[in-house]
């Protein structure tokens, strides 16, 4: 008996959402690499709670970019793993990093409104629906980060509050039970 494999087409051309979809997925583990970065600037700082804060950003942006692969897979459709793109490793207050990382929420918060609208323009109703996750993490993710910049402003320099407030309060719960199915498996 013949093995049969499954065939990714990848000459037809693919609805603009399809080609945002395979753009997030560079956006998402440029965010990944990006949080990384941060993660080893604040690590190398001697801010463990601000580091392993970002580590699991890094982890978290990683996973959303394989659910993504997971779910293109799953619609048989061809992914491209893309390089991620110069990532910033240089700064001058501890404070930058937070707003970097605010900053890049906000900008994946208005690629996952694009994607979304795109599959309402184009009827895709399981497109759609699967967006529906992201764009409430994306809600969350935003509220964090502004929170962590809103943190390091009343903490007025002092890095061991900000450390306390970290550890006390922006510990991963795991709250990403309900996400989608990640291709390799969750991290």
């Amino acid at each position: 008996m013949p093995t049969t494999t499954k065939k990714q087409n990848s000459q037809q051309p693919r609805s603009k959402f399809y080609e945002l979809l395979q753009g997030q997925v560079h956006n998402e583990f440029h965010a990944s690499q990006q949080y990384t970065a941060l993660a080893v600037w604040f690590d190398n700082e001697d801010l463990p709670e601000l580091a392993k804060f970002f580590y699991a950003q890094a982890v978290e942006e990683r996973n959303h970019a394989m659910a993504l692969v997971q779910y293109m897979m799953d619609t048989d459709h061809h992914v491209t793993i893309p390089s991620t793109g110069e990532v910033r490793n240089e700064f001058t207050s501890a404070k930058e990093l937070a707003e970097l990382a605010l900053e890049q929420e906000k900008e994946v918060t208005s690629d996952i409104k694009t994607l979304t609208k795109a599959a309402r323009s184009e009827d895709d109703f399981l497109g759609e629906q699967f967006m529906q996750w992201f764009l409430q993490e994306q809600v969350e993710e935003v509220a964090t980060m502004s929170t962590l910049v809103n943190v390091f402003e009343r903490a007025n320099g002092n890095l061991f509050e900000v450390e306390r407030f970290v550890h006390k309060h922006l510990q991963s719960d795991d709250a990403d039970d309900d996400m989608p199915e990640v291709a390799g498996g969750k991290l």
